[in-house]
């Protein structure tokens, strides 16, 4: 399509705070090192029959560093679908790996820039493995992508919810309220750990660590007898109950369950047990959206910089990753 070497991108998965700046950093990168850029739309179904895009440029990609969401769009449902989890892998479909290499070839792509989350790395990495020219970017609010000490998101939604806490706490006090915060965190409890320290939580149940009714019981009680008569709860949405079990709020299709429900249920379980008025709230998407975090910025920005670099130095089948000094 283009004379001069083209680098696309796309976004995939769930959105988070930081999208566009990694599409505004390598497009202005791609384009001082001679590139063309083309951005694919909703994700990895825009390399695919329909194919559909927009050629991105320092025009319409100016002003977009402190926006939320995704200019190009993005999705977790459709053909282009992968597991999320240790262990998880699903085959993407060999008619769909040979139209997105198609469309590599049409564009005459030098590379193809995937930023997303585990479940759209592992198609990226299907795609590499296919002979595409791809470069991941790692992207999670959840910040449970392995080889990177941070994804950006991840400070977004735990300011977010750390400033929910702050609000909670107020509120709390006043009414001598037992307040349940349910956060994000499907597989990893680090919002919920952050924030929850951040926001001064008195109870903290992460996936990761085993946790009775009784202890978040005692908690409370303690507290109470320090003349502290309220109590601020944090719970990730993927933090398991005292058997073992989830606590599902339905079926998020294409194999997967949608995590949500533990909130509630602890809250319930304290006010059966102690008699004590519990108000549970659940932060939901309010976590994905909105402006990101001056930190987000600049991680984001560095990551699209640099992703731009790999391609243009050929290295193909990597990650950008943040690896703090030691």
């Amino acid at each position: 399509m283009s004379r001069r070497p083209t680098i696309g991108i796309l976004t995939s998965g769930g959105d988070c705070p930081g999208l566009n700046a990694v599409i505004r950093a390598a497009t202005k990168s791609a384009i001082r090192l001679g590139y063309d850029v083309v951005g694919f739309l909703k994700g990895y179904e825009g390399l695919v029959d329909p194919v559909s895009y927009m050629p991105l440029d320092a025009q319409n990609t100016a002003g977009i560093l402190l926006q939320g969401g995704t200019i190009l769009g993005s999705t977790n449902k459709g053909r282009f679908t992968s597991l999320v989890g240790e262990g998880e892998r699903v085959r993407i479909d060999p008619e769909l790996l040979a139209q997105a290499s198609a469309t590599v070839q049409q564009f005459g792509l030098a590379g193809l820039i995937c930023v997303g989350g585990d479940g759209s790395l592992g198609i990226a990495q299907q795609l590499y493995e296919h002979g595409i020219p791809v470069v991941g970017v790692p992207k999670t609010i959840d910040n449970d992508l392995s080889c990177t000490a941070f994804t950006f998101g991840f400070d977004s939604a735990v300011a977010t919810a750390t400033d929910a806490l702050d609000r909670l706490h107020t509120t709390a006090a006043s009414h001598e309220r037992v307040m349940v915060l349910e956060v994000m965190g499907r597989h990893a409890g680090w919002i919920a750990l952050h924030a929850g320290i951040a926001g001064g939580g008195d109870v903290i149940l992460l996936p990761e660590i085993a946790w009775t009714f009784e202890h978040v019981c005692r908690k409370v009680v303690e507290r109470d007898r320090e003349g502290k008569n309220f109590t601020l709860i944090v719970v990730a949405e993927g933090a398991h109950l005292p058997d073992g079990g989830l606590v599902h709020a339905g079926n998020a299709g294409q194999g997967q369950v949608k995590l949500g429900g533990i909130g509630e249920l602890v809250g319930c379980e304290v006010a059966a047990r102690l008699g004590r008025e519990v108000r549970t709230v659940v932060l939901g998407h309010l976590q994905r959206g909105g402006t990101p975090t001056p930190f987000d910025r600049m991680l984001a920005t560095e990551f699209g910089a640099y992703a731009t670099r790999l391609v243009h130095e050929g290295q193909f089948g990597e990650m950008v990753c943040y690896r703090p000094p030691d």
